[in-house]
């Protein structure tokens, strides 16, 4: 009974996990929208069936639309984007927005993050490493996000990085450490196999060993 129970639980876990973060994002995206959509929807008749009421129905039909909606801009501002012009017009919005009290803050906190991240240069996640944590002998799986900021060093006098440390099951959270450089050990592992071992809580093993 107990091996087809866990035979059971390891097919249908990976198919559960997938869906819960597919509505994650699907919900992260289409809420800020959903609200305008709403009321213009709930203008059409439309009817309960299938055990699920006409709001819910409304709901389900908003977020789909602003999905495609929002799938569709993207797609639009990113051949706009490859022309000078509008090149000029995002430079010229930009400048306009950091001259905005609070709003100005948020949007180049917001614009230098998904810029790094997203740099086909950026070094950012790529690097696994171990690192003690939380006390010594004890280790954890962490991720080199970049290289301290240069007081946080020059006031330890040492090398500082700082290091994203993954938590299990859901590795979008976790902890953000800066640690000596000379005392983390690097791995050669790809980050994919790193989060695949964290999520699944060390069953999967990494396809590559320590250095």
């Amino acid at each position: 009974m107990k091996k087809y129970f866990l035979a059971g639980l390891a097919a249908l876990l990976p198919v559960a996990i997938t869906v819960y973060v597919v509505r994650f994002l699907f919900d992260f995206l289409t809420r800020p929208f959903v609200g305008i959509v709403t009321p213009i929807l709930s203008k059409v008749p439309i009817g309960s069936f299938g055990g699920i009421s006409s709001d819910q129905w409304i709901h389900l039909i908003a977020q789909i639309l602003v999905l495609v909606t929002i799938f569709l801009f993207l797609l639009i501002l990113g051949s706009l984007a490859r022309r000078f012009f509008f090149d000029a017009m995002i430079q010229m919005g930009e400048r306009v927005l950091h001259k905005i009290p609070l709003f100005n803050k948020i949007y180049k906190a917001t614009s230098d993050i998904v810029k790094t991240l997203f740099s086909p240069s950026s070094s950012s996640f790529k690097q696994v490493v171990l690192l003690e944590f939380p006390h010594p002998d004890c280790y954890c799986l962490g991720l080199i996000t970049s290289s301290a900021p240069q007081t946080f060093s020059n006031r330890l006098q040492d090398d500082m990085v700082t290091v994203f440390i993954p938590t299990t099951p859901n590795p979008m959270s976790g902890f953000m450490t800066m640690s000596p450089r000379s005392k983390l050990i690097l791995l050669d592992m790809e980050s994919e196999d790193a989060i695949k071992y964290v999520v699944s809580c060390g069953v999967i093993h990494p396809k590559k060993v320590v250095q």
